[in-house]
């Protein structure tokens, strides 16, 4: 667990990727610029939510493990479905599904942060059984209710999972985890307020609408940061999110890699009261 910090001013500053998918790069030299960029923002955090590899690959987790130790700020990773053992090895799949992923990236499942004002928890959702779907388990709903409920009141609290909890009005029809709506429900009453995932190769900021009780948390979505697997209105773009944290608000900047310029740009930027 990365150690608590005394609490400033200035923002709390997270870039947060999805889907790299090592495997499936699209554009040569992209994966690099985006580390330059990430470490030239001087982020507090980098939030990967899923699917660093297109095929759980030995090759593939080693590059990716590379481009994690490459960031100069502390990382928090969690699996996605592509992390998984591939169907054709059935056994291994089911039995240890991320094992390799455990093995070459992290062993924790359960990464946690606390920096300045914000707390951050990432659940794991990737499972053989449940294919691309995701599962929430009874397990990692006790860990969100535990983790932010010891948290302070004035911690912005992050949940990072790599599948959907719940249907984005603007995106249905989409995969939803099972368990997802139950670890909504969970979130909601320990006061989550953002919920970072990704696996849609979608980027979209939406509040969580099919929500059971209290307030909506924030749920955002990245696009996919450096694969050619860009989906619907993505297709072809690549994305990732600057989240910055005050005791007032949140900003969120969707940066898109233009190829002509060989960099991320400003694409859309979404600011809402804490």
């Amino acid at each position: 667990m990365i150690e608590p910090q005394p609490a400033k001013a200035t923002p709390t500053t997270i870039a947060h990727l999805s889907d790299v998918h090592f495997g499936r790069i699209a554009y040569p030299g992209i994966v690099q610029t985006l580390i330059d960029e990430v470490n030239a923002l001087g982020v507090d955090l980098v939030v990967v939510s899923g699917d660093l590899t297109q095929r759980a690959m030995h090759r593939q987790f080693r590059k990716a493990a590379a481009m994690l130790q490459a960031f100069h700020a502390p990382t928090l990773v969690i699996p996605g479905n592509h992390d998984v053992y591939a169907w054709w090895y059935p056994w291994a799949r089911l039995a240890y599904p991320v094992r390799r992923y455990q093995q070459l990236i992290t062993a924790e499942l359960f990464p946690q942060a606390v920096l300045k004002n914000i707390a951050v928890l990432g659940i794991n959702s990737a499972f053989g059984a449940t294919v691309k779907g995701g599962r929430i388990t009874t397990a990692a709903q006790q860990r969100v209710r535990a983790f932010f409920s010891a948290q302070p009141a004035d911690k912005c609290k992050i949940l990072v999972v790599h599948h959907h909890l719940t249907h984005l009005a603007a995106l249905v029809p989409h995969d939803v985890a099972q368990g997802g709506m139950d670890t909504l429900a969970v979130a909601q009453q320990v006061g989550v307020e953002l919920i970072l995932c990704g696996h849609l190769h979608v980027s979209h900021i939406e509040p969580a609408h099919q929500t059971p009780t209290g307030r909506q948390p924030m749920i955002v979505s990245a696009g996919t940061a450096t694969s050619n697997r860009g989906r619907h209105s993505n297709q072809g773009k690549n994305y990732y999110n600057v989240l910055e944290v005050t005791a007032n608000q949140v900003k969120i900047t969707e940066r898109r890699y233009e190829q002509r310029l060989e960099e991320f740009v400003l694409d859309k930027e979404t600011v809402f009261p804490r």
